[in-house]
C-alpha cells in the first residue's frame, strides 16, 4: 500500500517588487498540492474576514500564551499587534501531504529553518536591479522616497541570499511559477527526505 508522502515546508522570500506574492497566488491557482500557511494575529477582523481563512484571530493573552508554549514557528509585533505562524496548522498540513508555503522576510525565514531544519528556502529576484526599480516605480503606489528606501532594504537583503537553498529569477511569471513548483517537487525525491521508504524497502528485502 502506498503511503502518503509528507509535504514540504517552503519559505518564499524576495525583494519588495520581485513579484513573490503574485507568484505564490498563481502557484496556488495552477497546482492543487499547496496549502498557504494562515497566520495568527491579535488585530481585529476587518469586514469580510473570516477566522481560519484570512487569519486565526486571537486575544493578546492567548497569543502570548502561544509564544510561551512554543506553539508558533515565528512571530513578530507590528503596530501594537502580534502576527505569527502557528506550528500545529503547519504540521497538520504537512502530515496530510500538503506542501506548505510561507511568505516571510529573511530574518523570519532563518527562524523557521532553525525550528524545521528541512525547510526549503527559496529566494525570488527580478533579473536585474534596474528591473526591480522599474517594477517598484510601475506600481505607482509609493513615493520616490519610499521606493529608494525599499531599494536600500533590498541591498541589505541581498547579503542574506547565501543562506537560501534556491534562487529563482522572476522574469516571466508563468516560467517562475513552474520553476518554483518543479523545485519543490524535486526536493521530495531527495534521499534525505525518504528515510521511511528506504527503511521499509530494506526490511522487505531482508524478509524475502
Amino acid at each position: 500500500m502506498k503511503t502518503m508522502p509528507k509535504g514540504i515546508l517552503t519559505v518564499l522570500s524576495g525583494f519588495s517588487g520581485a513579484g513573490k506574492g503574485t507568484a505564490m497566488k498563481r502557484l496556488m491557482e495552477k497546482y492543487d498540492d499547496y496549502a498557504l500557511s494562515i497566520s495568527a494575529t491579535t488585530r481585529n477582523p476587518r469586514e469580510g474576514e473570516v477566522d481560519g481563512r484570512e487569519y486565526f484571530f486571537k486575544a493578546t493573552e492567548e497569543f502570548e500564551k502561544m509564544i510561551a508554549q512554543d506553539e508558533l514557528i515565528e512571530y513578530a509585533r507590528y503596530v501594537n499587534h502580534y502576527y505569527g505562524t502557528p506550528r500545529s496548522y503547519v504540521e497538520e498540513q504537512l502530515e496530510n501531504g500538503k506542501d506548505v508555503i510561507l511568505e516571510i522576510e529573511i530574518q523570519g525565514a532563518l527562524k523557521v529553518k532553525e525550528k524545521f531544519p528541512d525547510t526549503l528556502l527559496v529566494f525570488i529576484t527580478p533579473p536585474s536591479a534596474k528591473e526591480l526599480r522599474r517594477r517598484l516605480i510601475g506600481r505607482g503606489t509609493e513615493s520616490m522616497e519610499v521606493i529608494e528606501q525599499r531599494l536600500a532594504r533590498a541591498k541589505e537583503e541581498a547579503e542574506g541570499i547565501d543562506d537560501y537553498d534556491c534562487l529563482i529569477v522572476n522574469d516571466d511569471l508563468e516560467s517562475c511559477v513552474d520553476e518554483l513548483h518543479s523545485v519543490i517537487q524535486n526536493e521530495k525525491k531527495k534521499v534525505a527526505r525518504n528515510g521511511e521508504f528506504i527503511s521499509k524497502i530494506r526490511k522487505e528485502l531482508n524478509e524475502l
